[in-house]
């Protein structure tokens, strides 16, 4: 049959309730290309189910690239019922704007789901759309109602909207993060009405794009109410008697409740706020399709999940964590079989067998009331079953490639198959991940001249909605699992992935608008902590305070110092300022105002700081003049193996690469310093230069701090180099004797091209016949020796040296033209994110996480960060999942002990890794796909971020437990800490914040240990100024004290509190505005503002025009500016520095010119201006004034 009467049988079968179609025959992604298909022509939404959640985010994905129309996703939660987690609002969100456009959209859409879903309760439809909120532009709102609407639908109130479910408001702004947007949404109210409605960027805050209306639904599935609460009052206090729940269980429920928060093991309260729950069936229409991908499966997954679910209610139960019978909270068999009877029924299979659905019948035992499997059945109707059956193939070229010699054309026979389908006038489709792959494949077919220059292929982007009309090649981009031919209908879609070989399907991601770091210490700074004032020292912060100095409002930083002395620093001179951050186990020692301990520390810092400068500053000379072998440049065969990378690359690997491939083609030695996270593809870029060596007849050095990841980058090598003559070899401990004498003699004689190793390649019996390329993974983790033995390898070599530490920008800043530095601070763009949940220590919920992941072939890291009571707990874990294997580690144990017990971790012989905090941070484990971390309150936000990112970096969703005392005894703060790492983007600001002491410990990597005691003096940000400016200077760049002019005004320049409540983000703004460089700058700030916060008070407009003055008056040096008036006379007095006015002879000039300048013996220059009333007018009027004189004392 072909493609044309399947879609007609499809058609016509919408119209026969109850009627079975099983289609067979149609394999890789052939399925969503018939379905996008079959909706043109047919006005119904489809349910597509899948036996579980990752095939049902893939369908999704391949749906979305054949169809223009929209394909929903309506997840299943992330645990089984009745397990005591938080509900991860993004699932929850999804799930209900996936019902809510289920139950209100016309025309064509296809929702798919997994078959745990289809049986999972949630809020009713009728309850839903009622308790849907819409705005218009321009219209009037009750803006309290809408306030509580927010509450009673689940979002929480925080000061800068970040993540979905938040909501903020400032004045006039309404700030909130809904389910049906892309992005958070601003709401500007004049009073009531609703003036203008914008999304905004969550990482920038600034807008970037109008909207018209807004739809906004809750973020939670128990929707509130004043009477519904009432009654559930009622309700939870009789179950609460007939469970035996204790009152204090009750109480807390409650409290959460009536607060709106989230409640663990939510799906328990449903039959208390609804009376009947409905099922995602309940939301379609009864003519709607189901189309039940691999029926079997689907039968297998519900089995299980039932099964799984009787298992935790029967212990929620016994923990008096439940309330209602089982079969009231989730849909049973005989539910399901029903609802399944009411809609046409699509089978989609691999062979031609119908198997029946599963059914189960509810006993009740005198206790309770729990659902007890039997193996009897339920069949779907077979009076009207149809087998349709379509021939479609894959288009798998793999078994086509050989292994490569050395020059010799590896993808040869696949582009010769692919030029007999062009000429055989197939339709063929290129799927390739992204824009740069699409050139590169045009590149590469061109250079085998499957297409010539009259006949480019074009580069479409997905959706490819329409199939081309004609024989040829065409490719797009976009996102497809694999492809698919239609041998009948000469198609053929085939992917990069079957094209080139086996990969993965993970796209790169885009580079984002970086931030100091300086700026995020601002935004984290609290009250009682250190901070670092240029001139005065290390205090305390003690907070913001408004004082009145002169009659003339103002607001300062409050610091207090050793003693107990004040300082009180206007925010115009934020500048002077910095978070004070320093070693880890240094003991703070605060200054004293006055004293003259600060300017000794300061003196004995530059000191130790000219040593390391004069380094830095030789090894960049001496690098200038050494002789090495400058590569050639990249070639056809470079080109095919860069285009056989399975991603598109981020932008930030993209360059890199450039960067080490431009310095191998020079004759100097390269030294190039790489830094990315753990799976940022530092290593792709490393290969990128083995291979260029390699081509060159150069042989390569890998050397690696840790046995273990000496074995993982053999692993990696092998599998990236084996189409290839390339022979890879490590020499590690593991490895026999006799096996190392042949490896030695390979490399003394030429024959291993590529040699990975610890320590041991530095030992002398290390002979390299023509080593041309070293690379080095965390060169800080090597002795002294080592160290010493590199540098002179180094000096004839080209090396390129990796780091998963991340590196602060200023660094970047001030190691730039000494050390060559690359930077990766972009992931992949589709890296699955980690699900991140918080939970009471549980020990159901325990068993279920590791069960889960060991089940389906994973491993556990369990971080217990105490060594005592550690070997306990994993006796506990041990009894509650006998037949997991474990081991612990711990920093106490020797060093080979540890990498023993982790070479079986990666290896797998260990299923759940019982540990501290110590585990090695770049090791891959891509097996390795949940995290449990017990008293995560105790941890902070930047190793936590380091804990979670262990896993998931595999394509299989990956997830991590915070395990915490009694959530409800909990502080804001705590809470606040772990939501912000539940809600982590790893492209936000939180990721940035979370990197800050990641940062400070990659200064120190570079830097070496001997700095630690320097960095602890002054803090971290005003030592890596000072280690700037000795750069410079020993690179005979003029440096000048840069001067922070003290303003007096008399004129209100602040940031009001009622303009910008929060006090982190008042901070910020100040430190912000501090580092405006000009005026277009600051007409960008100022529209900044008025975006976030609303029209600028006058206080906020005169700040930012202080802050324009400033700049002046330090290209003038002057130190100090004062404005007084009296009997309507204004007089401006500037002070200058030390050195003088910046040009003393041209100043002398222009007093001798005008009348109302005068110098005073003391050096003081006075201006009288003519006297304005107006405040804005008399900053506006001094800004003019300066610019003039600016102007004139630096005329030629």
């Amino acid at each position: 049959m072909n493609t044309e009467q399947a879609l007609l049988k499809l058609r016509d079968s919408i119209t026969e309730p109850e009627s079975v179609l099983t289609l067979t025959g149609l394999v890789g992604t052939s399925p969503a290309w018939l379905i996008s298909r079959l909706l043109k022509s047919v006005n119904h939404p489809i349910l597509w189910i899948t036996p579980f959640q990752k095939e049902a985010e893939q369908v999704a994905s391949d749906l979305s690239f054949f169809s223009d129309f929209p394909v929903l996703l309506y997840p299943c939660h992330d645990s089984l019922p009745f397990v005591p987690l938080l509900p991860s609002t993004e699932t929850i969100s999804q799930r209900i704007s996936t019902l809510y456009r289920l139950a209100t959209e016309d025309g064509p859409v296809v929702a798919v789901a997994p078959a745990q879903a289809l049986v999972e309760l949630t809020v009713p439809s009728k309850i839903l759309l009622n308790h849907v909120e819409y705005l218009q532009k321009g219209e009037e709102v009750d803006r309290e109602e809408l306030l509580k609407w927010f509450v009673d639908s689940g979002y929480e109130h925080c000061a800068i909207v970040q993540s979905r479910g938040e909501f903020s408001i400032r004045g006039g702004l309404l700030d909130i993060f809904p389910p049906l947007t892309t992005l958070p949404v601003r709401i500007d109210f004049f009073g009531d009405f609703v003036e203008e409605m914008r999304l905004f960027d969550p990482l920038t805050q600034r807008s970037t794009e109008d909207l018209s209306e807004l739809v906004l639904l809750p973020v939670n599935e128990l929707i509130f109410s004043r009477s519904r609460l009432e009654s559930i009052h009622g309700k939870l206090v009789e179950r609460a008697a007939k469970y035996n729940l204790p009152a204090r269980k009750v109480h807390e429920i409650l409290q959460q409740l009536e607060a709106g928060r989230l409640v663990e093991g939510h799906e328990a309260l449903l039959p208390l706020f609804y009376p009947k729950p409905a099922s995602v069936l309940d939301y379609i229409p009864q003519q709607t399709p189901l189309l039940i991908d691999r029926p079997g499966e689907v039968e297998s997954a519900l089995k299980n999940y039932w099964k799984g679910a009787e298992q935790t209610y029967e212990s929620a139960f016994n923990e008096h964590r439940v309330f209602s019978p089982l079969e009231s909270l989730l849909s049973d068999t005989d539910q399901l079989s029903k609802q399944l009877r009411d809609h046409t029924c699509w089978l989609f299979q691999d062979i031609n067998v119908y198997r029946s659905l599963p059914n189960s019948s509810i006993t009740k035992s005198p206790n309770h009331q729990i659902i007890k499997s039997k193996e009897s059945s339920f069949n779907l109707p077979t009076s009207n079953i149809q087998d349709l059956e379509i021939k479609s193939s894959k288009p798998d070229l793999t078994l086509m490639f050989g292994s490569a010699k050395r020059g010799v054309d590896l993808i040869g026979p696949v582009l010769d198959r692919l030029k007999e389908w062009i000429e055989a006038g197939e339709r063929i489709v290129l799927v390739v991940p992204g824009r740069r792959q699409g050139q590169r494949m045009v590149e590469l077919l061109s250079y085998h001249e499957l297409i010539s220059d009259e006949a480019m292929p074009p580069i479409l982007s997905a959706p490819l909605a329409n199939d081309p009309a004609g024989p040829g090649l065409m490719i797009c981009t976009g996102q497809l699992s694999s492809g698919f031919a239609l041998p009948g209908e000469a198609y053929i879609v085939l992917t990069e992935e079957e094209l080139l070989g086996a990969r993965t399907g993970r796209t790169g991601g885009r580079g984002r608008e970086k931030t100091t770091v300086s700026d995020l210490t601002f935004e984290d700074l609290k009250p009682g902590q250190p901070i670092v004032h240029r001139d005065h020292g290390v205090g305390l912060y003690k907070g913001l305070v408004r004082i009145e100095t002169g009659g003339v409002p103002g607001e300062f930083l409050f610091l207090e110092y050793r003693g107990g002395d004040k300082l009180y620093l206007p925010v115009d001179r934020l500048g002077l300022v910095q978070k004070y951050i320093g070693i880890e186990g240094r003991v703070l020692r605060l200054d004293r105002l006055g004293s003259s301990s600060w300017q000794l520390a300061k003196q004995k810092v530059k000191k130790d700081i000219s040593e390391i400068a004069h380094e830095l500053v030789e090894l960049y000379a001496s690098r200038k003049v050494s002789k090495g072998f400058d590569f050639s440049p990249p070639d056809a065969m470079f080109r095919q193996f860069e285009a056989s990378f399975p991603y598109e690359e981020t932008r930030d690997q993209a360059a890199s690469i450039e960067e080490v491939l431009s310095d191998m083609q020079e004759p100097r030695p390269m030294d190039r310093l790489l830094c990315g996270d753990v799976g940022y593809g530092k290593t792709e870029v490393a290969m990128r230069g083995v291979f260029k060596a390699v081509e060159d007849g150069k042989q390569v050095a890998i050397l690696v701090p840790t046995t273990l990841l000496a074995e993982q980058h053999e692993r990696t090598f092998i599998q990236r180099f084996q189409r290839y003559s390339v022979t890879v070899e490590a020499l590690s401990r593991l490895k026999t004797r006799q096996k190392q004498k042949e490896i030695l003699g390979g490399i003394s004689q030429g024959r291993v091209d590529i040699l990975i190793g610890t320590h041991r390649l530095l030992q002398p019996d290390v002979k390299f016949k023509d080593l041309g390329l070293l690379i080095v993974d965390e060169e800080h983790r090597f002795g002294v020796k080592h160290k010493e033995r590199l540098k002179r390898l180094k000096q004839t070599v080209d090396c390129l040296t990796l780091t998963a530490t991340p590196i602060p920008r200023t660094l970047q800043l001030s190691l730039l033209g000494i050390r060559d530095l690359s930077t990766i601070n972009t992931p992949p763009r589709d890296r699955i994110p980690v699900k991140t949940f918080m939970a009471e220590f549980d020990d159901s919920l325990i068993k279920e996480a590791i069960e889960r992941e060991v089940s389906r072939g994973g491993q556990v890291f369990f971080v217990h960060n105490r060594i005592k009571g550690l070997y306990r707990l994993a006796k506990h874990i041990q009894r509650l999942t006998p037949d997991t294997r474990i081991e612990v580690i711990h920093g106490q144990m020797k060093p080979s002990e540890i990498e023993e017990i982790m070479i079986r971790f990666v290896r797998g012989d260990i299923d759940c890794l019982m540990c501290t905090t110590i585990i090695e941070s770049g090791i891959d484990i891509p097996s390795a796909n949940t995290t449990i971390i017990n008293r995560a309150d105790k941890l902070g936000l930047a190793d936590l971020y380091q804990l979670r990112g262990r896993v998931g970096r595999a394509g299989e969703q990956a997830y991590a437990y915070l395990l915490v005392p009694l959530i409800s005894e909990m502080g804001k703060e705590s809470i606040k800490r772990l939501k912000a790492i539940m809600e982590l983007s790893v492209s936000g600001g939180g990721f940035r914040l979370a990197m800050q002491d990641l940062q400070i410990r990659g200064a120190g990597n570079i830097l070496g240990v001997s700095q630690s005691g320097s960095i602890a003096e002054v803090g971290y940000e005003l030592y890596l100024e000072l280690l700037q400016k000795a750069i410079d200077e020993f690179k005979g760049l003029s440096q000048k004290d840069e001067i922070d002019p003290e303003v007096n005004l008399g004129i209100p320049a602040f940031i009001p509190e009622e303009y910008v409540p929060d006090v982190e983000q008042r901070l910020l703004l100040y430190r912000r505005m501090a580092r405006l460089e000009d005026n277009e700058k600051d007409a960008d700030f100022s529209l900044e503002l008025r975006d976030r916060f609303g029209p600028m008070p006058e206080e906020v407009a005169s700040l930012l025009k202080v802050m324009g003055i400033k700049r002046t008056l330090r290209l003038l040096n002057v130190i100090r500016i004062d404005r007084s008036f009296s009997n309507k006379k204004e007089r401006i007095v500037l002070g200058f520095g030390p050195e003088g006015p910046s040009h003393p002879e041209k100043l002398i000039q222009i007093v001798q010119k005008n009348r109302q300048w005068r110098l005073l013996p003391d050096g003081r220059l006075i201006i009288s201006p003519e006297f304005v009333e107006k405040d804005e007018d008399s900053l506006a009027s001094i800004r003019q004034t300066l610019q003039v004189l600016l102007k004139m004392a630096t005329k030629g």
